[in-house]
């Protein structure tokens, strides 16, 4: 693999945890896990991320 194929990955990954972090938090804890699942993809959507 190379350097730049990593770093993407890496950065694609930072962005995804940090959403997910991101969600979480707006939503609270405690709900059923789909409602996080949709919020996440309804977050990487909007932020022009592929699903």
């Amino acid at each position: 693999m190379e350097n730049n194929d990593l770093a993407f990955e890496n950065d694609l990954a930072t962005k995804v945890i940090g959403f997910a972090l991101e969600v979480h938090s707006q939503l609270g804890p405690g709900i059923l896990e789909n409602a996080y699942k949709q919020g996440l993809a309804f977050k990487l959507k909007n932020e022009g991320l592929s699903i």
